[in-house]
């Protein structure tokens, strides 16, 4: 069993920069795909990037594209994500979620089994 856990959000002027971490436990995830995901109050979770277990590919939304990146420490079991030119859009709570059987880079849920609970990020105007 794999757990997750997110830190580093918190509250950031907009146009400012954070970045999260997912610290993992209970099993190494340098052999997963990771993803990080978002859920603002009112709308679905949706997908923000991913990383092959290498580190080597990434994958984001057109909405983060160009602001956020998605890299990994496999030696220290971490995921981040550098989060910059935050927007007040860009307001929600952030998941890491894992995908152990590196079933591709994806912006879908489904392929993503072990989840963790999450870290509030929230851009002023």
């Amino acid at each position: 069993q794999v757990q997750l856990v997110e830190s580093g959000g918190g509250l950031v002027q907009a146009g400012g920069s954070l970045r999260l971490s997912c610290a993992a436990s209970g099993r190494t995830v340098s052999s997963y795909n990771m993803g990080w995901f978002r859920h603002a109050p009112g709308k679905e979770r949706e997908f923000v990037a991913a990383i092959s277990w290498s580190g080597g590919r990434t994958y984001f939304a057109d909405s983060v594209k160009g602001r956020f990146t998605i890299f990994r420490d496999n030696a220290k079991n971490l995921v981040y994500l550098q989060m910059n030119s935050l927007k007040p859009e860009d307001t929600a709570v952030y998941y890491c979620a894992a995908d152990p059987y590196r079933r591709g880079l994806s912006s879908g849920r489904e392929i993503y089994d072990y989840w963790g609970q999450g870290t509030q990020v929230t851009v002023s105007s």
